[in-house]
């Protein structure tokens, strides 16, 4: 195994070789034979074990395992501790979820803070078919079925070629000692009733299961590559504007394709949409329509659809005091300075007579009711008519910010400034507010 090993290394993953490395170790001995592994190869390693606390003295004695084994190969070894099941409830997560998000976030604070490149991980190739299953059983795209990634991000898994049978066969060959976890025997979880009562008839059925799944696992990434190209090819075309509050998709190129519904799934599926049917019938909606994500909205905007995540937070208003010369908001700095004169013409700057202005003036989102006099026109006009007289989208008309003096709007922000604050020739004194 450790001739096979080094090939693999030698031909995929060089870069471990002049690396920093971190092994994630449990002490199980999938973990224990890929630091003896990783030993023998003189990488750069060192040990990352976490006790979670949830098998009371068994978990213990795997942790003093685990420093006697660094001790005894002279590797740095770190343990961190946590309170599995508090964060769990706190966070309103399965122990096994918890777990792994505290695991792995400790690892990556880790790797970042003590600038380890990598970080190894002991997954194989049963590993990587329970994980397929589970996947399946659940229900998927295509990405769930293309199995554990070798490489992913700074976490790397050198294991994936070989089987639990081809590990522990190195184990019982070279005499490694490791630690069995009690949970790993127990069928109340589903990855473990894959492992015990799944797989084994699967491979009675096909002793080489493992080889036709890395057959099957090879053609589903060859099909995914295609999937990605064609999907960036439709997404080149498709998005016409990006800035800080949505993306725009133009309908039209989702309606070019043979399966609108399957280019969707791939663009948007990363935004925790579920309801596809939904999404689909966004293309021939009508404007204003909208489906949600817990964390993103698509709105159908006339021919476009606006992708934009959801702001749980409460619209504040910010106050602007008379000596004040430049306020942050969530749009960007307003500056107030006094001047000679009226000159430029840009919609992000106005000119308004301060003799007229109430302070301390608003900063504000739109209010039903709320009334603009335009500068240059005649009469009054609802905002609200205002908005739809400018074609603005829902998600526009979110994001615009109102200057108010006490309840009238002195200006719809970057758009247009309100007629009863303009300066004429009586006017003593001019306040410039330029947005940037």
């Amino acid at each position: 195994m450790l001739k096979i090993l080094e090939k693999h290394i030698n031909k995929k993953l060089s870069f471990l070789k002049e690396s920093k490395l971190l092994i994630a170790i449990s002490g199980g001995i999938d973990s224990v034979v890929l630091t003896y592994l990783c030993k023998e190869l003189k990488l750069d390693i060192s040990l990352a074990h976490c006790n979670f606390s949830l098998r009371g003295q068994e978990s213990d004695a795997d942790e003093d395992f685990v420093l006697q084994l660094a001790e005894d190969l002279d590797l740095e070894v770190f343990v961190q501790r946590f309170d599995t099941e508090q964060y769990a409830e706190g966070n309103k997560q399965s122990i096994q979820m918890a777990a792994r998000e505290l695991r792995y976030n400790w690892f990556s604070d880790l790797a970042e803070q003590l600038q380890f490149d990598y970080i190894l991980t002991a997954h194989h190739a049963d590993d990587n078919l329970e994980t397929f299953l589970i996947n399946f059983t659940r229900g998927t795209g295509l990405e769930g079925l293309t199995g554990i990634p070798e490489v992913n991000s700074v976490f790397v898994r050198p294991l994936l070629p070989f089987s639990s049978e081809d590990i522990e066969t190195h184990a019982k060959e070279n005499k490694i000692k490791w630690r069995d976890d009690s949970s790993n025997k127990s069928v109340k979880y589903l990855r473990n009733k894959l492992r015990h009562e799944v797989i084994p008839i699967l491979k009675e059925i096909n002793p080489s299961l493992l080889q036709s799944f890395q057959s099957t696992l090879n053609n589903l990434n060859d099909t995914a590559d295609i999937v990605e190209e064609s999907t960036n090819a439709v997404l080149k075309r498709a998005i016409e504007t990006i800035d800080d509050n949505h993306i725009a998709f133009k309908i039209s190129e989702f309606k070019k394709v043979n399966n609108p519904k399957a280019y969707l799934f791939e663009v948007f599926k990363d935004y925790g949409f579920t309801e596809w049917q939904d999404v689909l019938n966004l293309l021939d909606a009508e404007t204003g329509k909208q489906v949600y994500s817990s964390t993103h909205r698509l709105i159908k905007n006339r021919a476009h659809l606006l992708l934009s995540e959801i702001n749980s937070g409460v619209n504040k208003t910010i106050s602007v005091l008379e000596e004040e010369k430049q306020v942050e908001t969530p749009f960007g700095t307003l500056f107030f300075d006094e001047a000679d004169a009226i000159f430029g013409n840009r919609s992000n700057i106005i000119f308004v007579d301060k003799m007229l202005l109430k302070f301390p003036l608003t900063i504000r989102k739109y209010s039903e009711g709320d009334v603009l006099y335009p500068l240059g026109m005649t009469g009054k006009k609802k905002v609200s008519k205002y908005f739809k007289d400018e074609k603005l989208s829902l998600l526009d008309k979110e994001n615009t910010w109102l200057l108010c003096s006490g309840n009238d709007v002195v200006w719809v922000i970057n758009r247009r400034a309100d007629n009863r604050f303009r300066v004429t020739e009586n006017t003593k004194q001019i306040l410039k507010i330029e947005l940037k």
